[in-house]
């Protein structure tokens, strides 16, 4: 499975997000001076995420965006479910179609690519967004992201 930019940098906003949301909103700018992502590419993340109940808007002179419910309820997986659709590193059509494929008798590799989702999931299920936090403000305590230094491949 490789995530898109979609999923990296909606994930790192995130964690912008809610290291610096727990005192008032914090605006799409912000976030973008400190993750090195441009705004309108951030803004794009933000509303999928707003539409999948992941952060709210604030409106006013003070306003911005801040998580929709607590860091410790939002786990990595629904971050990257709403940013990057289902997680499956392959589509089995035996696992997720009544009809199944055509060698769907006779194939023993259903059963890895099953397995294969299932630590994926069961992966990002189990990191929490406050846990993610946690670690930022142990690493980086000054809370700016030099994304020069990033070796992900785009």
């Amino acid at each position: 499975m490789k995530l898109s930019t979609k999923g990296r940098y909606g994930l790192r906003a995130m964690i912008d997000l809610a290291r610096y949301s727990e005192e008032e909103p914090v605006s799409i700018g912000s976030i973008a001076m400190r993750q090195g992502i441009s705004e309108r590419y951030l803004e794009q993340l933000v509303a999928k995420m707003k539409k999948a109940g992941l952060v709210k808007s604030i409106r006013g002179a003070s306003g911005g965006y801040v998580l929709a419910k607590d860091s410790s309820e939002i786990s990595v997986g629904d971050i990257l479910r709403a940013l990057e659709g289902s997680l499956e590193p392959v589509k089995c059509a035996a696992f997720f179609s009544e009809e199944g494929c055509m060698a769907s008798e006779g194939c023993v590799t259903k059963y890895v690519w099953q397995r294969i989702n299932d630590s994926i999931n069961h992966a990002v299920d189990e990191m929490m967004l406050d846990e993610l936090v946690k670690e930022s403000k142990e690493m980086n305590p000054h809370g700016v992201y030099d994304h020069t230094k990033c070796t992900h491949s785009e």
